[in-house]
């Protein structure tokens, strides 16, 4: 495991997944963030909770940084923290590493928002659903 870091998910590089480089098109590492958020969210048990059915994240801002390309069928560890907790939003970090030598290869940054489903706003989250959060924050 990661230092920082208790969640990781691998899955290969595939090849509608790059360009004519034939290295992964930049837009397709969202989608790996995507792949490994779907992962993490029932990994960490939170969605037994009853607050957490009137609402949801909603993605507010991303903020990437590409240090090294995957090719064709490497294989990529992506590894889920969560780096900050606010009143409605969460701000979670990913590390997106070549799952055979380690090596970083991308870091995501990505700001979460708390929408209630109802009204489509964001909402405070709610104690139980914020002590749930502190305490991944903390693993």
């Amino acid at each position: 495991m990661r230092e920082g870091f208790t969640f990781s998910t691998r899955f290969k590089v595939r090849y509608a997944e790059i360009d004519g480089q034939k290295i992964v098109f930049n837009s397709r590492y969202l989608e790996y963030v995507d792949v490994a958020v779907t992962e993490f969210w029932p990994w960490t048990g939170i969605e037994a909770l009853p607050e957490w059915q009137d609402t949801e994240f909603n993605v507010r801002r991303t903020e990437i940084d590409y240090l090294k390309p995957f090719r064709l069928g490497d294989e990529i560890e992506a590894f889920v923290a969560i780096d900050r907790i606010g009143n409605s939003s969460l701000t979670q970090r990913f590390d997106l590493c070549h799952a055979i030598t380690g090596e970083l290869h991308c870091t995501v940054n990505m700001v979460i928002v708390n929408v209630d489903l109802a009204t489509g706003r964001p909402v405070a989250h709610g104690a139980a659903v914020r002590a749930y959060l502190e305490r991944l924050a903390g693993s």
